[in-house]
């Protein structure tokens, strides 16, 4: 094996945990995360998530929502022709939609109409009698007829609604469904980069939350805005059919409304934002005393930590409590400017009743009409809100559609049946940041079958070189070859089935013993499975558990022992069967028996493979071929384990520091 670098003078940076989740497919899952041997990797810059808005998810119940300020979207129209592309192919249903929702409303419209119909007929009939007519000839068969239309006008109305909001719902699942696909596609293609700059929250968020809220605003809000515009025009027409005198009474009510609800939404909106900072604050708060309940609990802080809870939670009631009531002074106000309305309206239609202007029934339908007119505006209004907070949603979505993929695997890959695993590295260069340079001018020669150490102190460098092996990230210079083929010159798939991985934090997901062992290969066979478990020790243990191989384990695996988990993973890799094998920390969570029988396993696995040895305990590389010493990135020392101790340089000082207490 052959090394040459060049030395780096820059300080390392420490590496978030989720760098190392992207593990190999045939061992360890890409939502494994490591503690101890994830602090080898330098950082990359970290970007800091946006707060999720608890209100987000406004009320839909009139003008109590004109109080939240909604989260805005920093390109609305953008945004939003985007959305739009995504309803494209519906675009049929969704003219069907809007002429059933027109139908819908304007049925509903006409109904206060016909209504006073039937109550002008017995308005008459009734004057007729109280006149002292000799017959009083009430015209029932009208009335009848009447009534009859109306009941039709509404079971048409609703049968509308019915179509139309069937249709809308599978319009919007249909749509949310490619969304979500699209979405969960391009996160397979996003490189590891973009999880190490993006909380997994931050993630979690968009997908689940932000895309919840588009189908929500889709399948209701949707509808709810053509079906108020259509209600809005429809009453403004009929009440001037009535009277354009009583429509202009009405309608000189709404800008008092406006300007009322103005005033109070501009007061409320200041004590809205401040209560998202308090609730975000609060959360920060609640999330770190759970998160670290047992130190709070060891330090005996749970006084301290309760008067902070205290202070946050008071100024969230003072503020919460301003901001509530102020914007739930908009609904009496709505009331009392209707009910205003409706007297005006009472007053001038009595008169012009008596003077034979217009008819009994008109009236009535007149006021079903003003008490009717305000409801579409309120309901725009609030929908005015979502919308808003929906295209942020939306832009929080289609910026992980936008973000830059991983390069294109090449059309004509290599072919990889026949690798035998000699791994070389020339002239490396690596950052994760132009300005910040970790690895320059790499150079390493690894035989095929030999076991290669790497060691060094935390930050050096030396899981960063396991990840550009597996290429989760990609080189500025030089070329990474397997067997001579350039790993951009293979299939990212077929590349890291190259690899096997065992590292010191498992990964076993919700299962069987026999699914998490069979992960390893497809197809494999339970005489496949129990021969490997068998390789790796596993076996026997295995066999003691109440239901064996079909032993399901929960989610965190904790009903089988750390050392059980481990066996389980090298079992795992055992039947992966890859060429080359990577071992980060396996044992260095587990008791000195343990580590004894996983040791016997991994020497078994390791044989007739190239094997990378990821290592702080520096007395289980001792047999190792070939130990590579790394600090800053840069390889400093190379040799057996004897070699670098008689030449008692940085291996020498790391190695005595373990074992001698001397200080380094």
């Amino acid at each position: 094996m052959k090394t040459n670098n060049s030395q780096s003078n820059r300080k390392s940076k420490k590496q978030p945990q989720n760098n190392r989740k992207l593990q190999k497919r045939t061992t360890e899952n890409p939502a494994a995360e490591s503690s101890k041997s994830s602090a080898n990797i330098p950082k990359p810059p970290v970007k800091s998530p946006s707060m999720q808005s608890s209100f987000r998810q406004q009320r839909r119940g009139g003008m109590m929502n004109m109080g939240v300020p909604p989260e805005k979207p920093k390109d609305f129209k953008a945004t939003f022709k985007k959305l739009i592309a995504y309803l494209q192919p519906y675009r049929l249903k969704l003219i069907s939609v809007l002429l059933l929702a027109s139908l819908s409303t304007l049925f509903t419209i006409f109904s206060p109409k016909v209504m006073g119909l039937a109550i002008t007929s017995l308005f008459k009939g009734i004057m007729m009698k109280l006149q002292g007519a000799a017959e009083v000839s009430m015209d029932y068969p009208l009335i009848i007829r009447i009534l009859v239309l109306l009941g039709a006008l509404y079971l048409a109305s609703s049968f509308f609604t019915f179509l139309m909001q069937y249709i809308m719902a599978g319009v919007a699942q249909e749509t949310v469904y490619k969304l979500r696909k699209d979405v969960k596609s391009k996160l397979s293609r996003l490189p590891l980069n973009y999880f190490d700059t993006h909380s997994h929250g931050d993630i979690l968020s968009r997908v689940t939350n932000d895309i919840d809220l588009i189908s929500t605003t889709l399948q209701q809000s949707l509808t709810q805005v053509i079906t108020s515009f259509v209600s809005l025009i429809g009453i403004v027409v009929m009440m001037l059919t009535i009277s354009p005198i009583l429509t202009l009474v009405t309608v000189l009510t709404l800008p008092l409304s406006i300007v009322a609800i103005k005033a109070i939404t501009k007061r409320s909106q200041k004590y809205f934002s401040e209560q998202q900072q308090v609730i975000g604050d609060m959360n920060g708060h609640i999330e770190e005393m759970f998160t670290g309940h047992r130190e709070v609990k060891a330090f005996t802080r749970e006084e301290e930590s309760l008067k902070i809870f205290d202070i946050k939670n008071q100024a969230l009631y003072d503020v919460g409590w301003k901001a509530q009531f102020i914007s739930g002074i908009i609904m009496p106000l709505m009331h009392a400017v209707n009910n205003l309305g409706y007297i005006i309206i009472s007053v001038f239609g009595a008169v012009f009743v008596t003077r034979k202007m217009i008819e009994i029934g008109d009236i009535q339908a007149f006021i079903q009409y003003s008490r009717q007119f305000s409801q579409p505006i309120q309901q725009v209004a609030s929908i005015a809100n979502l919308i808003q907070s929906t295209i942020a949603a939306a832009e929080r979505v289609f910026e992980i559609l936008n973000d830059p993929e991983e390069i294109q695997d090449p059309d004509n890959p290599a072919d990889l049946s026949k690798l035998q695993g000699r791994v070389t590295l020339k002239h490396v260069d690596f950052s994760y940041t132009p300005d910040q340079p970790l690895i320059t001018d790499l150079n390493i020669d690894v035989k095929p079958g030999a076991s290669i150490a790497i060691v060094g102190p935390t930050g050096a460098g030396k899981t960063t070189l396991v990840n550009l092996l597996m290429r989760f990230y990609e080189i500025q210079q030089g070329t990474i070859s397997i067997d001579g083929i350039d790993i951009r010159q293979m299939r990212r798939g077929d590349l890291r089935n190259s690899f096997g991985m065992v590292l010191q934090d498992t990964w076993l997901f919700k299962g069987t013993i026999m699914e998490n062992i069979a992960y390893g290969r497809d197809g494999a066979s339970a005489e496949d499975v129990a021969a490997m478990a068998k390789a790796a020790h596993a076996d026997h243990f295995i066999r003691t558990l109440p239901d064996g191989y079909s032993t399901v384990l929960n989610e965190e695996a904790s009903n089988i022992s750390q050392g059980q988990k481990q066996l389980l993973t090298i079992a795992r890799a055992f039947l992966a069967n890859p060429p080359i094998l990577i071992l980060d920390e396996a044992t260095s969570s587990v008791d000195t028996r343990t580590e004894l029988i996983i040791q016997k396993a991994m020497a078994a696995l390791m044989k007739g493979r190239t094997n990378f040895i990821i290592a702080h305990r520096l007395s289980t590389i001792k047999d190792a071929d070939s130990i590579l010493v790394m600090d800053r990135g840069t390889i400093v020392e190379q040799g057996t384990h004897n070699q670098l101790l008689d030449a008692e340089g940085f291996y020498a000082d790391l190695y005595n520091s373990q074992f001698a207490g001397k200080e380094i």
